[in-house]
């Protein structure tokens, strides 16, 4: 990559129209969330070095969480230098010693390695099954054990998302927990953009979320939101808050701008559903069972017919940018394009990466 990212990008000195990666929002080179850093960079310099709490405490993490409750409608949040690290945090807040963990068979490996490390029951639910999830907890919860659920919100390469609804009426007789990644879902679902949660009108204490700022928000670092007491105990509880070197300046700047910026223009979203209605629409076309959501991951697997990575290799050669994807988490079988959808495509881009698309598959046939 030899520019920023964008709608166009520039790999080995050829711009190609991108549809990858995480920027769904087009936000990593807004003029004026890089103004931000660059301010900072000038006037601060690039880190505190040191933790927060007593000198490493800054103005710019202040105005950082300021957006941040703002963006989310929160009364506090906690600000940590990656999203990866945000299932861990969640779960060194569960300090009951009957704690057990039921993890989604697709889950993230961030989720993966915050539950390994806690020492607690860990068991595995098949992907997005509710039925079989209800079934495996009255087989194996224990008397006294605190049930609590971990999930992505919106999984990466498939695109689906959890059903929330459907887990907290499971987990209600049990007084259990869902703690939920979030880092795909941020930015782009629900009303406000505030995720999975938002998507399903779920405001309920009884599902904890964690996201990151570094994927349609633009900016870099992880966040957790919600009330202000629940806040401090995470704060006081996690290994990761206490011994993690914050953000560096610069980006916890840009984060706070890109906040402020999609939450006083919800055009952007706006244009990126309108996006990705068009996507969908388009595949939909060429044979493949996609469903309507506003989610801006289209996973096009594996079908009769149809080599993927050769579609994959015919695009790139056109100037089209895409992911082929066989391994990473929530990868169907035979693996899949991912197709990510931006606020700054064009529908004349869409347009081509579908034309092209349907060209090489008819080739193929």
């Amino acid at each position: 990559m030899q520019s920023p990212v964008g709608a166009h990008t520039t790999f080995n000195g050829r711009e190609y129209d991108y549809f990858a990666g995480c920027g769904y929002l087009g936000l990593q080179n807004h003029p004026a969330v890089l103004q931000a850093a660059q301010q900072t960079l000038q006037e601060y310099g690039l880190s505190t070095a040191t933790s927060r709490g007593g000198y490493g405490e800054h103005p710019i993490y202040d105005e950082l969480e300021k957006q941040a409750c703002a963006f989310f409608g929160a009364e506090k949040v906690v600000y940590f230098a990656s999203g990866y690290l945000g299932m861990t945090i969640l779960t060194q807040t569960s300090n009951l010693a009957k704690d057990h963990f039921f993890i989604d068979s697709q889950s993230h490996y961030s989720l993966w390695d915050a539950a390994q490390v806690t020492n607690k029951p860990i068991t595995v639910y098949p992907h997005l099954d509710p039925e079989r999830l209800m079934e495996i907890l009255n087989h194996e919860l224990q008397p006294q054990e605190h049930p609590i659920v971990l999930s992505d919100g919106v999984f990466p390469v498939s695109g689906e998302i959890a059903p929330l609804p459907a887990y907290l009426k499971i987990l209600k007789p049990y007084n259990g927990f869902i703690f939920l990644d979030d880092a795909h879902a941020l930015g782009v679902m629900g009303e406000h953009g505030r995720g999975t949660a938002e998507h399903f009108n779920i405001n309920n204490d009884h599902c904890r979320t964690t996201g990151t700022l570094s994927k349609a928000l633009g900016g870099w670092g992880g966040v957790i939101w919600g009330k202000t007491n629940w806040i401090e105990n995470v704060d006081r509880n996690s290994r990761v808050m206490a011994g993690a070197s914050p953000p560096p300046l610069p980006m916890a700047a840009a984060s706070a701008r890109a906040l402020e910026i999609v939450r006083s223009s919800p055009d952007l979203r706006l244009k990126l559903r309108q996006n990705v209605s068009q996507a969908r629409e388009g595949f939909r076309k060429l044979g493949w069972e996609i469903e309507i959501s506003p989610v801006p991951i289209i996973c096009l697997s594996a079908r009769d017919g149809v080599d993927l990575s050769k579609i994959r290799e015919g695009l790139f050669e056109q100037g089209i940018a895409v992911e082929f994807v066989h391994s990473y988490t929530s990868s169907p079988p035979g693996g899949a394009l991912r197709i990510a959808v931006f606020a700054t495509h064009s529908a004349e881009q869409i347009d081509r990466l579908i034309n092209v698309s349907a060209t090489l598959i008819k080739f193929q046939q």
